[in-house]
């Protein structure tokens, strides 16, 4: 790697077609904050960043993720507009407390505060036990592509692996509309704790010079 890549600009609204080729071209949002970048500091060592997806139609859950989808057979999962309410609030001020670096200030570091704000069709899944909130994942949905944003999880609830049945679950949301990839989001070459984004069929990274590559799945 001979150049370093550090961009963001910052838009009201994005077509679906537009969203899909910055996807494809490396680029994240926060809000209307859409950014870039392909080194980054991990645990005191400077790391490629790798953009991560799934191309749909190469995806099929492995046994673990199959094991995951049964010992959650009991989730009530719903999909609609974002809306964070008082108990979402409460339930990632619960989650980030898992984070031992880099720990987020606020779920609007993430998503607009106010929906119509956000420049891309964005929507929200809301996952429930007995009408118990156990976790909320935040996605957009472009022309072509679904793409994680942020997902919080009841931290008591660790042993349903939560964070890999909401990618689960928007990849299957992906399908039934017809998406053909679906964007994992940012990970780091060499070991580090975004792995778990690098255990799915059908996952291509992204190596910034235009060229997406399917990887191994890790174990």
């Amino acid at each position: 790697m001979t150049f370093f890549i550090n961009e963001e600009f910052v838009r009201t609204s994005v077509s679906p077609a537009e969203h899909d080729r910055l996807l494809a071209d490396g680029w994240r949002h926060f809000g209307r904050q859409f950014f870039r970048y392909n080194l980054a500091l991990y645990e005191n060592e400077i790391r490629l960043v790798v953009p991560l997806r799934i191309r749909i139609a190469d995806f099929r859950p492995a046994q673990s993720q199959e094991r995951i989808l049964r010992k959650n057979s009991d989730v009530e999962v719903s999909v609609g507009p974002v809306s964070v309410t008082a108990e979402v609030l409460d339930l990632f001020e619960r989650h980030k407390r898992r984070f031992k670096q880099h720990t987020p200030e606020s779920i609007f570091t993430f998503i607009a505060e106010r929906p119509e704000d956000e420049p891309c069709d964005t929507y929200q899944q809301t996952m429930r036990v007995s009408d118990r909130l156990v976790a909320v994942g935040f996605f957009d949905v472009g022309e072509r592509s679904a793409s994680a944003i942020y997902t919080a999880f009841d931290p008591d609830e660790t042993r349903r692996s939560l964070g890999v049945f909401t990618i689960l679950k928007e990849i299957e949301f992906a399908l039934e509309n017809g998406m053909e990839f679906y964007y994992l989001g940012y990970s780091y070459s060499g070991r580090s704790f975004y792995d778990y984004k690098k255990r799915f069929h059908g996952t291509e990274a992204f190596e910034w010079n235009g060229v997406w590559s399917p990887v191994p799945r890790e174990f």
